[in-house]
């Protein structure tokens, strides 16, 4: 491609509101333009990287046999009434109506339209396992789009299904597919890390990973095992405390280790609400304190009791309760149902449901409000004071912690979502009749898994990985262009001549290459060659005539002037090696 002829318009500065590295250079790059809040543009560099991302998913799953096909966008709502998902998902679903009155929404994802194609086309154990996955646009009222196409409404998605006999199947097919991402992300130069995780709308009743680019505007904490390859998503993970590493929670009995506890007793904290405040009043460790949050579960109050230096795990809590919307109860339902203002609600003759983290079982005694103004509670015995059966982990781990597998030291970091593989079980083929006749004849329910990978924000994932000052570092495996070509002066025959000799060489032998035939100065074309940040550049400088030219990888400190023929050989031997 000649570059004279591209659209590339670069820029200099990036708009104020681009907040991540990745959305400034691929805005000053001139790979994307935004349309509308997390709507965008992919200009002819822009598309060429997402293509080649998409054909290197395509490799991959194609080596599982898995088949392409195509669905389409617009869903019938009567396809997700009929998953039950239709109520439930919540405002990130776009809906819309025809101009018949008939409701439809716009695809985040195709369980209900995969699920129905196959139990219409699919009758006989001789026909499963299958695999099935697209490569489509997508679509989620987000309702804060940012970090350019890290967080978008729109965007380009790689989502394959599976339906298998039974659960054994299914076990296969997932860490076949796995395997199948991990060759994906390595391919593609990324750092990542797959880590276990929890289903969230997908739903199902098996397995999950998520596949996590390490980086540090990355939205979600991953939770890893300094001595193990222990990893998890922050929902998900669990630890060990030293406190309870051996001993559960111990029931209160006339014999037992808390019969010496003195009954509990109330003291006055007028105006102190938060766990910092009860620190600095009483003169203790947040430790030694409980919180009680009340929250609003499908409708119906429940409270939760964690250790006040932990924090609750809202996804933990929802998955004990099997519910599918839990919120925070406001000023006034806490006033309801404890009888006092925020900050001072305890779990003492409350009479709503109570969830205790297994952290505030094991404690001897404790801190906790007295759902009265102005008053808590000291010498409170968990057990003893009040119920503690329904004793289980509903906190965040902290940085330190024990992993539950070898009880070394937890760590964070932090990670962008890359990809996604569920074990769905029977979820929707259970709730859209998709079954089989086995071989008896006898009708069976199709075990299923659905696998995701957001191909649009792998650009923005590898840009945050690789960049310098000047700009972008692709990887050879997904760059617009192998092969940058500058030749300094486009006036100068002789650094056009060997130029062009080049540029036509490398093409016939299957080299992508980006001619700079521009009537530039040197120092615009080597800025806007930084910023593009194809993997190579080759300079047709003053040694043109003596057939030198100056070779240099991108990220490298300095270029070495090479023969023609040699630079050509270099060049060769990268793209086979990647």
């Amino acid at each position: 491609m000649r570059q004279s002829k591209l659209l590339l318009p670069t820029m200099r500065e990036a708009p104020s509101d681009a907040e991540a590295i990745s959305h400034q250079l691929l805005l000053r790059a001139g790979f994307i333009r935004q349309v509308a809040a997390g709507i965008y543009t992919y200009l002819p560099l822009g598309w060429r990287v997402l293509k080649k991302v998409a054909d290197i998913i395509r490799e991959e799953m194609d080596r599982t046999d898995a088949q392409e096909i195509l669905m389409p966008a617009m869903q019938p709502a009567d396809l997700w009434q009929e998953s039950g998902r239709y109520a439930i998902y919540g405002p990130e679903l776009i809906r819309l109506k025809d101009r018949h009155e008939r409701e439809f929404v716009l695809g985040p994802t195709h369980e209900e339209v995969i699920t129905a194609l196959i139990r219409n086309e699919v009758n006989s154990y001789r026909q499963l396992p299958l695999h099935l996955y697209q490569i489509q646009t997508k679509f989620r009222d987000e309702r804060r789009p940012r970090f350019g196409l890290l967080r978008g409404r729109e965007f380009l998605m790689k989502d394959a299904y599976s339906f298998d006999l039974d659960g054994e199947g299914l076990d296969k097919t997932y860490w076949v597919l796995h395997e199948a991402y991990c060759r994906i992300f390595r391919r593609l130069g990324l750092n990542f890390r797959a880590v276990e995780a929890d289903a969230g709308a997908i739903g199902g009743d098996g397995g999950t990973h998520e596949f996590m680019a390490l980086a540090d505007i990355g939205e979600d904490t991953i939770v890893s095992c300094e001595s193990c390859d222990y990893a998890a998503n922050l929902e998900k993970a669990e630890s060990i405390s030293e406190a309870i590493q051996v001993v559960e929670a111990i029931p209160y009995t006339e014999g037992s280790p808390y019969a010496s506890i003195t009954a509990y007793e109330k003291i006055h904290t007028p105006n102190v609400r938060t766990i910092e405040e009860l620190v600095q009043a009483l003169g203790v460790e947040a430790k030694q304190l409980i919180k009680t949050l009340l929250f609003i579960a499908d409708g119906n109050p429940v409270a939760v009791l964690v250790r006040g230096d932990h924090e609750v795990n809202e996804t933990k809590v929802k998955n004990a309760l099997g519910s599918e919307v839990l919120e925070l109860a406001n000023a006034a339902m806490t006033e309801q149902i404890t009888g006092a203002p925020l900050g001072f609600a305890g779990p003492i003759q409350l009479t709503i449901p109570l969830l205790v983290d297994k952290e505030v079982a094991a404690m001897p005694v404790g801190i906790v409000g007295a759902n009265e103004k102005d008053y808590h509670l000291r010498n409170v015995c968990p057990s003893r004071d009040f119920p503690v059966h329904t004793a289980s982990d509903f906190r965040n781990v902290a940085e330190g912690d024990l992993c539950s597998r070898c009880q070394g030291a937890l760590q964070f970091s932090r990670g962008i979502e890359l990809g996604h593989v569920f074990k769905l079980g029977t979820k929707y083929s259970k709730a859209l009749g998709a079954t089989y006749l086995d071989s008896s004849g006898k009708e069976q329910i199709m075990v299923m898994g659905c696998y995701g990978i957001g191909i649009s924000r792998i650009l923005s994932a590898v840009v945050e990985q690789n960049h310098d000052a000047g700009g972008i570092l692709w990887p050879v495996s997904m760059a617009p262009y192998q092969v940058h070509l500058i030749p300094i002066s486009v006036k100068a025959p002789e650094q056009m001549a060997l130029a062009e000799q080049l540029y036509t060489r490398l093409g016939n032998a299957g080299i992508e290459v980006l001619l700079d035939d521009r009537d530039e100065r040197a120092g615009v074309k080597f800025k806007d060659a930084d910023l593009i940040g194809i993997p190579v550049r080759i300079l047709v400088g003053k040694h043109a005539a003596e057939g030198l030219v100056e070779y240099k990888e991108r990220g490298s400190m300095e270029p070495n002037l090479l023969g023609v023929e040699e630079a050509f050989v270099r060049i060769m031997e990268l793209k086979r090696r990647n």
